[in-house]
């Protein structure tokens, strides 16, 4: 059993700590590139990597969206530093013409990961409670879902785990997280849910919600994969418009596929209107679905015969 982890002296106890090592046991890789933002979360995933002998690529991508980001950003790489960590920052440019300035940040965060990862799989630290937060906004936008442990670009191992074990595990280690001002912002939806929703349906409940909140994102992802397991793979040249006459849940499925192999913008309402171009065609023009890395828009057509996705400035 290691003492420290880097300058960082390990306690004989520490609970916290002991329950994010032990979620990270299932994702045993000899080296991972976290995302680090350098708040809880993320400092918890990066000590307890390397505390479980994980090589720890520490990114911590600047926005540029917040005065003194760049600050922010350099403290996290040299708390990674001190633990023991290579660290490295990422500034991004952020376009928030198409999709909002949320999924912007998203597309270039991930985007920046992905190019500084290297060889090594891309962990994040999501916990179950931004699981629970997740369910009720993709309700709100129509569709309930949740995020995946693993899937194409990254890996969550932290996703079983509650907040209070990341909070609780910085404080056995003497970190001092970063306090995102965003976090007290009830002007962005999740943060409202968060600090308004949660409690009043704890209230309600008279019961933590957050675990059957999680367990209702693992049951419809459960059951969006076996529908998924149906889906033919896709093609590049597009999607056959003959696929019409396949049962909606596996229309879905499909057009959902098909616009994360292009790393496009999904929404209940994106769905709907590619779907149209499949039952309900009547020569409408194509649906605009967010925009690649380098700025071009991305645009879902049907010609002859097929849904294609088109790329233009």
């Amino acid at each position: 059993m290691p003492t420290h982890i880097g300058e960082i002296p390990l306690p004989r106890r520490s609970p916290h700590f002991l329950a994010c090592r032990r979620h990270l046991r299932v994702h045993a890789s000899p080296a991972a590139a976290i995302g680090l933002s350098g708040g809880p979360d993320s400092l918890a995933l990066v000590a307890a990597a390397l505390a479980e002998g994980v090589q720890v690529r520490a990114i911590c991508v600047d926005h540029q969206l917040q005065p003194g980001s760049r600050e922010v950003a350099e403290q996290a790489a040299a708390t990674a530093r001190r633990m023991g960590a290579e660290a490295v920052v990422a500034p991004v440019t952020v376009d928030a013409r198409a999709g909002g300035m949320e999924a912007a940040a998203r597309r270039a965060r991930y985007a920046a990961l992905r190019a500084q990862a290297g060889s090594r799989p891309v962990w994040v630290a999501h916990t179950l409670d931004d699981q629970a937060e997740t369910v009720l906004l993709s309700a709100l936008r129509g569709r309930v879902a949740g995020m995946a442990v693993s899937d194409r670009h990254v890996q969550r191992p932290f996703l079983g785990l509650r907040r209070a074990d990341t909070v609780g595990a910085c404080a056995e280690l003497g970190l001092r997280p970063w306090q995102d001002p965003l976090n007290e912002d009830a002007s962005v939806r999740r943060i409202a849910i968060r600090s308004k929703v949660m409690p009043l349906l704890e209230e309600i409940t008279g019961a933590d919600v957050a675990p059957a909140l999680a367990r209702a994102a693992a049951t419809a992802r459960e059951d969006a994969d076996f529908i998924a397991a149906q889906v033919p793979e896709i093609d590049s040249d597009g999607v056959s418009v003959s696929l019409a006459s396949a049962p909606r849940a596996l229309r879905v499925r499909s057009i959902i596929a098909f616009l994360r192999h292009h790393d496009a913008a999904v929404s209940a309402a994106t769905i709907d209107a590619v779907d149209a171009l499949l039952v309900n065609w009547h020569g409408q023009g194509g649906v605009a679905v967010g925009k690649t890395a380098e700025g071009l828009r991305l645009v879902v057509r049907r010609k002859s015969g097929t849904l294609v996705m088109d790329e233009s400035p």
